[in-house]
């Protein structure tokens, strides 16, 4: 069986799951290998990539594995405004997103401030803010080479 990607070697993987805690599980390097090579990815993209490579994984046991993953700081999980939760594995720094609103790619971008919270309510009603998370939208170069000049985007 071909190997899902080749872009964090399992051995390192291995690793990360057991330094989180975690046992480790073909389904578990499954989705950690997958998600390293194809970042911004839903959870039934992973799920179908998962199942593709390893046959009877449920697709229950690839969204509890990517909640899991999340939990323990393996994966970020973001949720753009009318999309589709993603994950990626750009976790422990402070990062934003550009989406696209025409194909919804998805980029990320350094954070200016590089600490978080990059922004501050005026007031908090007794909050500890602890993040901000920001989503710059737009078009991406591909979506705004091929938009006539009069179309406007759509979304949020």
């Amino acid at each position: 069986m071909p190997a899902i990607d080749d872009v964090t070697p399992a051995p390192q993987l291995h690793q990360q799951l057991r330094a989180a805690g975690m046992r480790v599980t073909a389904p578990r390097v499954a989705v950690l290998q997958f998600v390293h090579g194809h970042p911004h990815s839903t959870a039934d993209a992973v799920a179908s990539h998962v199942r593709e490579h390893l046959g009877g994984v449920s697709t229950q046991t690839v969204y509890d594995v990517l909640r899991t993953c999340a939990d323990k700081g393996l994966l970020r999980r973001i949720e753009p405004a009318g999309s589709a939760v993603r994950y990626e594995t750009r976790t422990g720094d402070n990062h934003h997103h550009l989406v696209c609103r025409v194909c919804g790619e998805i980029t990320d971008v350094d954070c200016v401030v590089g600490a978080a919270p990059c922004l501050n309510p005026d007031h908090d009603h007794g909050y500890l803010v602890e993040e901000a998370e920001i989503t710059f939208w737009g078009l991406c170069p591909r979506c705004r080479g091929a938009a006539p000049a009069s179309v406007e985007p759509e979304g949020p």
